[in-house]
This record gives C-alpha cells, structure tokens and sequence, in this order.
C-alpha cells in the first residue's frame, strides 16, 4: 500500500523547502487574534477535511506559501508541496452590490457606536449579525459560499495547500480587517465614505496638495539668505534616546505577510536602541 494511491489515498510525502516563503506569526496554538479572524477559522474548522487541517498548519508555519493576492471577491496563492512547481489555488467569495453596500452604510449612519469602532479599524463584535440582517453575511455560512481550487492532484477540497492560505489569511484579517469587506467588494475608503461621507484619504490628500500649491509663492532669498547665523544655546532642546526605541514602525503595524522567522518589530527594536546611541555619541562629540 507504501507506494500505491488511488481516488481515495494518497501516500505521506515531505513538501520542497521554500525560501523566503510566507511565514505564520503563530508557532503553535490556533490562529486568529481578533474574533473576526478566530470567526474565518471557524468557516474553515467547520469544513470536516480532517488531517488536512494539520497539514494546513504545518505549510503556514514552515512557509510553504509563496504568495497570496487578495483581490475584489478572490484570493490567489501558489503553495510548494513534494513535487518540482509550486500548486496554483484559487478562493473566491461573492461580492455584493454597491447598491448593497450603500443600504448598510445608511443604517449604520444612525448608530455612531459602530462608526467609531470601524474607524478605529476594528469591526464590532456584533457587526456580523447586521450585515446577516441586511442579507449580507461577512463569512460564509455554508461550504459552497467559499468556492475554493487547487491544482494538486488531492480529492478533497479544500486541500491541505487551501488550508495553509486560509489559516494565513487569518493572521492578515487580524493585521487588516478590511480586507475582509474587501474580498465581498468594498475598499476601506469605500466603505468608510459611505459611511461617514468623508472623502478618501487619498481624495483628501490631493486637494490639500492642490490648495497649498495654489497658495504658496515662490521665496525670494534676500542678502543674508545663505549667511551662518548664530543658534541660540537652547536650539536643540533637551537631546536624548527615544524612550520607546522604533515607536514609528510599531504604530504602523505587523508587516503584511512577513516572511520571517522573528516579527519584523523584534528584528527592529535592537537596532533602533543600537543607531540612537551611536547618535547620541555623535552629537555629543564623543565619535
């Protein structure tokens, strides 16, 4: 039997090593941090694939997925298992209508608890209940709403290589909720401006560029432009080390997809600490 598989068998076999493959940020336990990212596991879980589930977890975290594309309504991926090319997979999840979208965003208009929460980027716990009443579930409720394909030779679907995706894409929901509206056909911005009628950041950001190009005037250097002038002793203020080292990348988030073993704020922090002492020296005079 070691060496024989038909439509129902298939024997063990140890996957091809991938470099700098996409690793899962969870070593051991389950994934999902938030409760909309435990909630897509649970679609997954609810599935009954069996040891494939396992399988699932040991490519997440051993980087056997090489990419993952979220897009309007679909995921694409490509896994490496035992044999020579990686495995082409697919997800797919329905989309909803603008039309939709615009109905829900009205009745949230009135209820300022959830408006808040979605612009904090978190989606309330009880979110999903009002997009069921809108018939608009978040996730899916039945196994045909995740249609799923792979192009390895396993029966089941979904495989072991969708399972790996889906249990990354966990770990992504966690980082950025809004790639779930995402997958059902709305953006952030889409969502937030009918919500709130703000326009998008990116809208937003042009029209200052535009109104600040409009209203500044060209300087005229006068005779003493390019002379040294003296500082005051008190120019450079109180001159220190950050108290919290690499607090910018740490208020931008987990990296999407990271790659590596170690997160990529760990990896970070030592040589934050390591660049503002030297700095430091440097200012002081001592290097």
């Amino acid at each position: 039997m070691s060496g024989y598989y038909d439509h129902y068998y298939f024997p063990p076999s140890r996957p091809r090593a991938v470099k700098g493959g996409i690793k899962a940020q969870s070593k051991r336990g389950r994934f999902g941090q938030t409760w909309w990212g435990r909630r897509w596991i649970d679609t997954l879980e609810s599935f009954s694939i069996g040891a494939r589930l396992g399988r699932g977890k040991s490519y997440a975290r051993s980087g056997q997925v090489m990419f993952i594309d979220i897009e309007e309504g679909e995921v694409h991926s490509a896994v490496q298992g035992s044999r020579g090319s990686p495995y082409v997979l697919e997800i797919e999840m329905k989309v909803y209508k603008p039309a939709d979208w615009k109905t829900l965003a009205e009745s949230l208009r009135e209820q300022p608890f959830y408006v808040a929460r979605l612009l904090a980027g978190e989606i309330p716990v009880d979110f999903e209940v009002i997009m069921e009443e809108h018939g608009m579930p978040l996730f899916p409720q039945r196994r045909n709403d995740l249609k799923t394909d792979c192009s390895c030779p396993d029966w089941s679907n979904p495989c072991k290589h969708i399972a790996a995706v889906i249990y990354l894409l966990a770990e992504e929901f966690d980082r950025d909720p809004f790639l779930l509206f995402e997958l059902r056909g709305i953006t952030r911005e889409e969502l937030l401006f009918e919500i709130t009628g703000a326009k998008p950041e990116t809208e937003k950001d042009a029209d200052e560029a535009e109104k600040m190009a409009q209203a500044s005037a060209p300087l005229t250097p006068d005779g003493h432009f390019w002379e040294e002038g003296l500082l005051p002793n008190d120019f450079y203020g109180v001159v220190r080390t950050p108290p919290a080292p690499a607090a910018l990348p740490k208020r931008l988030g987990k990296f999407p997809f990271w790659r590596a073993e170690a997160a990529l704020s760990d990896v970070l922090e030592p040589l934050y600490k390591k660049a503002s002492l030297r700095g430091l020296r440097v200012f002081q005079g001592e290097e």
